[in-house]
């Protein structure tokens, strides 16, 4: 059996969204600075793999709709024993298995070993035995809560793989940078003067801004005399804000996305994809945050983080079981559009540093917490805006 240090083929699991690939791009990173600078293929879902083509360390995609994952479209158990096959065929060394916490690993770490990768790493809550070489007790929730990046850098950290260089990463072609320029100048968008990406959406319910919110924030940054556009996702079930004020722009990918992030002076977004897109590519971010987790902040980027501390924080859930989206709606558009307005006369600088394993003070679960508030630290890298304070 290779050691780690002798991996010259090595596959990466992560079978999440946009965003949670592109917050596992440092250990990716570490990964391939491993002394055999090794091939890094990653298994992901369709959504992740849109992602992974513009993440330089990623030298091959594996795409899977695994029928453990929520969103998984199924196909069968045929088309799950092909996959096991196509990764059996690959000879890979290692497979690492990243997942957040509420997550469990086995699933995917079966599917490895049934590869027949010899080399397997992952968190777990119990003891493995042979269907992991190398493991790490999971900690999560029950004493502390780390950053999604920090989880992820201290997992492949167990095996020797380390990086200089955290930040996200992701690279879009300088063609398609010049055609998002094009269509924003057929907009009117005069590019010497700063302006507000406006990102509406979300995967789940329970991480939406209200659309009449976002319009009442338009308004007020409009008549303070800034230039804002909103991004519309055509895949959105929910109708664009349509703001007289902001004209539309529809990336017809992610590449044109990221791009018309970069461009940007400032993203104005839900807790979803886009915010971290704008982490990766450095710009600044005001993130309407849902407490629906505390691990997923905007990471090494300038930003603010807007929340209503709520009783039923940090519930881990897609649609709000309260009914009253409270953490998100009760954030008043003038709060939004103060901190928005921070960030276009501010640095672009983003804070250094992260804790990497907070401990809880409560009752050593996340919805334990009194006041909403992500536990101390998983904030350092934002500032934390709570409405009716001096953010």
């Amino acid at each position: 059996m290779p050691s780690w240090r002798e991996a010259r083929r090595i596959l990466a699991v992560r079978l999440d969204a946009m965003g949670d690939v592109l917050m596992t791009t440092p250990a990716l990173r570490a990964l391939k600075a491993l002394p055999a600078r090794p091939h890094l293929a990653l298994l992901t879902s369709a959504s992740g793999a849109a992602v992974a083509r513009l993440v330089p360390e990623v030298d091959e995609i594996f795409v899977w709709e695994a029928p453990w994952m929520k969103a998984s479209k199924r196909a069968g158990a045929a088309s799950d024993r092909a996959h096991v096959a196509r990764l059996a065929a690959a000879g890979f060394d290692a497979a690492v298995i990243f997942t957040v916490y509420s997550q469990s690993p086995w699933p995917a770490a079966l599917a490895a070993h049934l590869a027949g990768i010899p080399l397997r790493l992952a968190h777990g809550r119990e003891n493995p035995y042979q269907l992991l070489s190398d493991w790490l007790p999971e900690p999560e929730p029950e004493h502390c809560v780390r950053h999604e990046v920090r989880r992820q850098l201290d997992l492949v950290a167990a095996v020797g793989a380390q990086t200089d260089e955290d930040r996200l990463s992701l690279r879009v072609p300088e063609r398609v940078t010049r055609r998002v320029q094009q269509r924003l100048a057929g907009l009117g968008l005069d590019p010497g003067r700063p302006w507000v990406l406006v990102h509406p959406g979300a995967s789940a319910p329970s991480r939406r801004y209200p659309r009449e919110l976002f319009a009442a924030v338009i308004d007020r940054l409009v008549a303070r005399g800034w230039a804002a556009v909103e991004a519309v996702d055509p895949r959105d079930a929910e109708a664009p804000i349509g703001h007289a004020a902001a004209p539309c722009f529809a990336p017809a990918t992610l590449a044109e996305l990221a791009a018309l992030v970069s461009l940007a002076s400032v993203v104005l977004a839900n807790n979803s994809g886009p915010a971290h897109v704008a982490a990766a590519m450095g710009t600044p971010v005001v993130v309407l945050y849902a407490l629906t987790n505390p691990q997923h902040t905007p990471w090494r980027v300038a930003s603010e983080v807007l929340f209503q501390p709520v009783p039923c924080g940090f519930c881990y859930k897609s649609r709000c079981v309260a009914g009253h989206h409270a953490c998100l709606s009760a954030v008043p558009p003038e709060v939004v559009a103060a901190a928005v307005e921070r960030r276009l006369l501010g640095s672009r600088a983003a804070p250094e540093g992260d804790t990497p394993c907070v401990e809880l003070s409560r009752a050593r679960d996340p919805r334990g917490l009194d006041d909403g508030a992500p536990p101390a630290g998983l904030g350092e890298q934002t500032m934390v805006a709570r409405p009716g304070s001096a953010a």
